[in-house]
């Protein structure tokens, strides 16, 4: 029995979907660019977001507030120059990655409708540049190989294009249960590797390609 490193302990972070709404009500998304030298998601297109850390920790406990939400707003500020209150946020999604993932971050993903255009900034060094873009067309995208999108952002992006106006998405972001996902990564019998989540048949075990419901993205790399 070949021996394996235990998993790395997830580090908490939080990440944050900023929205806004066009003239003719379409759903924009606020995207970022990472450098491609940046050790976890290098050069991958991403939403705003990083690591809790202390400080967050420390606010929270002085203003009775809440830690992910205030790294969220920590971090959307250093990426990209917008400052964010605390009030306006869904918390939706929670992921972590996979046990043999060597960088893993157990992420809070919320979401915050921009009311009003501010200025962006980026730092032109670890996030090269951003873009407001049709969650859909993000998506066309991807699947042309223009851009490189890490599982958790396709899927959000992918939920994101169902619902238009934004009153009917942040409903939905609202009033929807927190969607937890514990990602498994597998592969199928063509060994294309198959990400994996709770509801499927094959989380547990056995083949990927057995009959029964489906909770998976396949990462092919002609697109997902």
């Amino acid at each position: 029995i070949q021996w394996q490193p235990p998993p790395v302990e997830p580090r908490p972070a939080a990440t944050l979907i900023l929205l806004r709404e066009t003239p003719a009500q379409s759903i924009q998304v606020l995207m970022v660019k990472r450098h491609q030298d940046i050790r976890f998601a290098g050069g991958a297109v991403v939403f705003p977001g990083g690591r809790v850390d202390a400080t967050d920790h420390a606010l929270a406990d002085s203003h009775k507030g809440d830690a992910f939400k205030i790294a969220a707003i920590r971090e959307t500020f250093e990426e990209t120059g917008i400052t964010i209150g605390r009030d306006a946020f869904a918390w939706f999604a929670h992921w972590t990655p996979p046990a043999g993932t060597p960088r893993r971050y157990a992420t809070w993903f919320f979401a915050c409708i921009l009311k009003t255009d501010q200025v962006i900034a980026v730092d032109g060094f670890e996030i090269q540049n951003h873009e407001w873009i049709k969650p859909a067309e993000a998506l066309t995208r991807h699947a042309a190989g223009e851009i490189d999108l890490a599982p958790p952002t396709w899927i959000t992006l992918h939920q994101l294009a169902l619902h238009e106006p934004t009153t009917a998405l942040w409903q939905v972001l609202k009033d929807q249960p927190v969607r937890v996902y514990e990602t498994r990564i597998r592969k199928d019998r063509d060994d294309r590797r198959i990400a994996l989540w709770a509801e499927d048949a094959a989380y547990a075990g056995g083949e990927v390609d057995q009959a029964g419901p489906r909770h998976r993205l396949v990462l092919d790399p002609s697109g997902f």
